[in-house]
């Protein structure tokens, strides 16, 4: 047990400051304080003494310089059970400090609001993560505390303990300060890179910071034998990790996954667009006169793998929307937001997650993607790149007419979001068939054929949508196989980036069949 003598607080989060001030006066626990916070607990009328008075050494510089002193850190560190530490605290008139709440300076609120550079050096606290390691190296006799949230166990802590606190409190209290300033000096860290180019695509940094805070515990993760949590870092694009979750069951690792590739495809799309996922893969993506539009025409691709998917909409969902959206079974549905009548709708399906993130993710601009492997991170800029109609190069003798260039956009658009070797088929605005995830191109044509093929027979069509769309391909054809399988499908025109030592090959196979083709010169592998 570490009994509670006096009590140094400096707070910018003044919650629950006030009550825990009070409790400490009735227990004639000294308090020790500072500037706002100081004013705060006297104003309560809870008595407490001034950091400068305690130390005898003014608050200077603009406050930047009040607890850097021996009197408040030697207060802190020394131990009380080493009689030579005891000896020099008495020498120099060192009063021991047996409890420090400190929360830190806004720097990260300061950072999300927009503030300028020189205000947000202001925001970065130097005597607070002082004061806070030092509590925590010596929890043995001092007890940290830095989460407003915390202060109720604290507080029921010493009253279980008439006047002292326990060590295992102490110790996961220490385990959380110093998670809180390593989080600190990270998020610091990171937006220095930012300053300085290193995490928007310029360079990558020599030291790579990164931090997350849990906001969600999952049952498991991929599979039931695993641990999965949720992590929100620093990114200020909104999406997953920042939606709020409006109904539903609790989310699992595969829906904030699949939610999250779900939304990003969507984002590709000024119009009216949905995305529907299946296992981080594109079924179905169409851009249309209205939601309700695009949704009927993405669910039309693959309306099997649909069933028991997600739905990622581009702008706020109405009750025409939402009325089509529920009439199958669907686990999660993410868009910027949705009026009343389309809660009240999605209401209807209780075991429905609905999710809005008050905006889309930027498809453009700055962002690193990170892969953990055996001893270490992989780290590479986001995929923001997106071939433009102006850097077309026609390699065919036939060039594609303006309704398959548009088509031939908008299926790399979708491409770019499918596990390689990727392959869409795409015909007006929507994709008609998805081929993804296969060791080698021609299967992946094949596959999406057969996808076709089946939804072709469901609807009690002809022939299926291929016949007369287009075809968009994130890497080069090896071989001309791939491009004539596509053909036998209907395919009429095609983009893929070139590159491959069989270009030729290609091109001469789409010739001798009056395909059009086009070179990108971008790949977008996914894997």
């Amino acid at each position: 047990m570490a009994a509670i003598a006096r009590a140094l607080i400096s707070v910018s989060d003044k919650t629950g400051l006030v009550e825990f001030g009070k409790f400490l006066a009735q227990r004639k626990v000294e308090i020790l304080s500072t500037g706002g916070t100081a004013k705060a607990l006297a104003a309560a009328g809870v008595p407490v003494r001034e950091v400068s008075d305690f130390t005898g050494f003014p608050e200077m510089l603009g406050g930047r310089v009040k607890t850097l002193h021996p009197k408040v850190h030697g207060g802190i560190l020394g131990l009380r059970d080493d009689a030579s530490h005891a000896s020099a605290m008495r020498s120099h008139g060192i009063q021991p400090i047996d409890l420090v709440v400190v929360n830190l300076y806004p720097f990260e609120q300061t950072v999300a609001g927009g503030a300028p550079f020189d205000e947000c050096i202001e925001q970065i606290d130097i005597g607070g993560p002082a004061m806070i390691r030092s509590s925590a190296k010596n929890h043995a006799h001092v007890t940290v505390v830095v989460d407003a949230a915390d202060l109720a166990e604290v507080m029921r802590d010493i009253e279980t303990n008439r006047g002292a606190t326990s060590l295992p409190l102490r110790r996961r209290l220490a385990a959380k300060a110093f998670a809180r300033t390593a989080a600190y000096d990270t998020n610091i860290a990171a937006w220095f890179a930012r300053q300085e180019g290193a995490a928007d695509g310029a360079s990558l940094p020599d030291r790579l910071v990164l931090v997350g805070e849990r906001t969600l515990a999952l049952r498991y993760g991929e599979n039931p034998h695993q641990v999965g949590a949720l992590y929100r870092t620093a990114d200020p694009r909104p999406g997953v990790a920042n939606a709020r979750q409006v109904q539903g069951k609790e989310l699992s690792y595969n829906n904030l996954g699949d939610a999250d590739a779900a939304i990003e495809v969507a984002a590709e799309f000024t119009e009216p667009a949905i995305a529907i996922i299946k296992h981080a893969n594109p079924c179905g993506v169409a851009i249309g006169a209205s939601l309700t539009d695009a949704y009927h025409r993405a669910l039309a691709c693959d309306p099997v793998s649909a069933f028991g998917g997600i739905v990622a909409a581009n702008r706020p969902l109405n009750a025409e929307a939402a009325a089509e959206i529920v009439k199958i079974f669907t686990e999660v549905v993410i868009a910027p937001d949705a009026d009343a009548d389309a809660l009240a709708l999605f209401a209807t399906k209780k075991n429905l997650r609905l999710l809005l993130t008050g905006g889309m993710p930027a498809a453009r601009g700055p962002g690193l993607t990170a892969r953990t492997i055996a001893g270490g991170l992989l780290v590479q800029t986001r995929d923001a790149a997106m071939v433009d109609d102006a850097a077309l190069k026609v390699v065919t003798k036939r060039a594609p007419t303006a309704a398959e260039r548009r088509d031939l956009l908008f299926g790399m658009r979708v491409c770019k979001h499918v596990k390689s070797n990727a392959i869409v088929f795409a015909k007006n605005g929507a994709t008609t068939a998805i081929g993804a995830g296969q060791m080698s191109r021609l299967d992946s044509v094949r596959i999406a054929r057969l996808k076709a093929d089946d939804a072709a027979h469901a609807a009690g069509a002809a022939k299926s949508e291929t016949f007369g769309s287009v075809v968009a391909s994130d890497a080069f054809f090896p071989f001309a196989d791939g491009l004539i399988a596509a053909a036998d499908a209907g395919a009429t025109a095609f983009i893929q980036p070139g590159g491959s030592m069989r270009d030729d090959e290609v091109i001469a196979a789409a010739d001798a069949r009056g395909l059009a083709m086009v070179f990108s010169g971008l790949r977008h592998f996914f894997h």
